[in-house]
């Protein structure tokens, strides 16, 4: 899609099309995203044991 729209020969009307599939795509990618961010959980050891934890992908960069 990006090389067809970054080509510049498609007529406008096509033009529109591959971007609004592409946004429509993007869109669904996110939310796909954002559902499993929802569900990843990470293993912290505290206090000898292990526990499990919701992601936060700001703290996972950090350790």
């Amino acid at each position: 899609m990006v090389k067809e729209l970054e080509s510049g020969d498609l007529p406008l009307e096509k033009s529109l099309e591959l971007f609004e599939r592409g946004m429509a795509l993007s869109e669904q990618c996110q939310k796909q995203l954002d559902e499993a961010e929802t569900r990843i959980e990470m293993l912290v050891k505290r206090g000898g044991k292990y526990q499990a934890e919701p992601f936060r992908p700001e703290t996972a960069r950090q350790n």
